[in-house]
């Protein structure tokens, strides 16, 4: 049976520091945290359109080397190759630079080593990463990775090894991306206050399926996480069995497995089927070959904890847009400017105090993404987000909401992603030797009482 590594969440929206404790467990407890990244909107010139970006991450502390260095990494089950930024690092700031992450130091760690050209890790021509790894030549020699994402953040570096530590379980080791070059939409459009804190996150942790993930170079058969809204704690728990951790009844719903290589379909992402979508009890009338992937693999349905909202395809997100605003005219005042999008692609968006807000969030209809075998319902508060520095009404007494689910086309992606936001208060469990995602409300907050974690 794999160890159980019990780790605890806390949102600290204002960097207060949190251990768990747990005397029932051999396993090690350390924090998980969802960072809150405090940026200024950045608006088109063309409209009023705010850049796509994302502002909050889900971050964990590891110890990486020999002796052990301390660095704070985005858990991604979205993304492969784990990477850091290493001495060196390029990261592109503002005219006053923020305060970056200390870098770690590979020359620093006796069990660090480098990939070269020669070596099998650089012939590794597998189909996961869209870049595999590549030889820079003479003189270097070094065998180099380079990585994309689909917010515009991008990282280049070289491909090493070393020891990696959660906690005080055993040290296992891994190979990650050593990055000398970082950019990313907040540091590019020069929001320093994106970065400009000393619980920076200073690498990723790649969850996902592929062959170079962290799950899959550790064995991890399984793995779930309970996100508590707000600064409430929650959990994360690699290996071990949710059942005997008191974790509620869950709900699965298979993985989906396509052999055949398709252009859009990215086979080692947590895909499942999205079988319907409803809006309070109704039913919306989406053809369900717009909710499966399609002959280029467009239309998958991914579990990304490295997305903070929801993303759906054009023809699924309008219709759930009009039922939404027809359901809530009552409730909610429509923003009334048509070129105004959050994000690039959230333009449901309305205008009220946050009293207003408050008191409509308990009446709004509960929105379901019916899978098979399981549903993610999304209501209350998760429902509306509040766009920072956006106000309205004279003096300003009305704040700017939108709808947390977003147009994939508008943000230039060709798949539905069900992104960390939506998953809070709900037991998420990946268990990877059944391909399959197991789903259950849940008070976060509680289950970690329960469990005899507290912060």
């Amino acid at each position: 049976m794999e160890p159980i590594l019990l780790l605890c969440l806390s949102l600290l929206a204002h960097g207060a520091e949190a251990a768990c404790r747990d005397a029932r467990f051999v396993g090690t407890v350390l924090p998980l945290r969802a960072q809150q990244l405090v940026v200024a909107p950045t608006r088109s010139p063309a409209a009023n359109r705010l850049r796509f970006r994302h502002d909050v991450r889900l971050t964990v502390p590891v110890a990486v080397g020999a002796p052990p260095q301390n660095v704070t990494m985005v858990l991604d089950t979205g993304s492969e190759l784990s990477w850091l930024l290493c001495n060196g690092s390029r990261v592109p700031s503002a005219s006053a630079p923020p305060r970056a992450p200390a870098a770690f130091n590979g020359s620093a760690s006796s069990t660090y080593a480098a990939a070269h050209c020669s070596s099998p890790e650089c012939q590794w021509r597998g189909r996961d990463l869209p870049v595999p790894p590549f030889c820079a030549g003479p003189p270097s020699n070094s065998c180099r990775v380079s990585l994309s994402y689909a917010d515009a953040s991008s990282a280049d570096g070289v491909l090493a090894a070393d020891t990696f530590l959660l906690g005080g379980a055993p040290p296992v080791r891994a190979l990650f991306g050593c990055i000398t070059s970082y950019s990313s939409s907040a540091t590019a459009n020069g929001n320093a206050a994106a970065t400009n804190s000393s619980e920076a996150a200073m690498g990723l942790l790649g969850m996902n399926r592929g062959s170079l993930s962290f799950v899959t170079q550790t064995g991890t058969l399984r793995f779930a996480y309970c996100i508590a809204p707000g600064d409430g704690p929650g959990l994360l728990v690699l290996g071990g069995d949710g059942a005997a951790l008191s974790a509620p009844q869950l709900n699965y719903t298979p993985l989906i497995e396509i052999s055949q290589p398709l252009p859009y379909f990215d086979r080692v992402a947590y895909s499942v089927q999205l079988e319907g979508i409803r809006v309070g009890a109704a039913l919306l009338p989406i053809p369900k070959s717009v909710l499966a992937p399609d002959h280029t693999g467009a239309g998958q349905t991914m579990v990304d904890s490295g997305t903070q909202f929801t993303f759906l395809l054009a023809d699924a997100y309008a219709p759930l847009k009009g039922e939404f605003l027809n359901q809530t005219t009552a409730l909610l005042a429509p923003l009334g400017e048509p070129d105004f999008v959050f994000q690039g692609a959230f333009d449901a968006c309305f205008r009220a105090s946050e009293a207003r807000v408050a008191a409509a969030s308990q009446l709004l209809p509960e929105v379901g993404l019916v899978l098979r075998g399981a549903e993610v319902a999304v209501g209350g508060e998760k429902l509306l987000y509040r766009v920072p520095g956006e106000r309205r009404g004279e003096g300003g007494t009305e704040a700017v909401w939108c709808l947390t689910f977003g147009n994939s086309d508008m943000a230039g992606m060709s798949a539905y992603v069900i992104g960390h936001h939506h998953q809070q208060n709900v037991w998420v469990e990946y268990d990877l030797q059944n391909n399959r995602v197991g789903f259950a409300a849940a008070r976060c907050d509680l289950a970690t009482q329960r469990l005899g974690a507290r912060a």
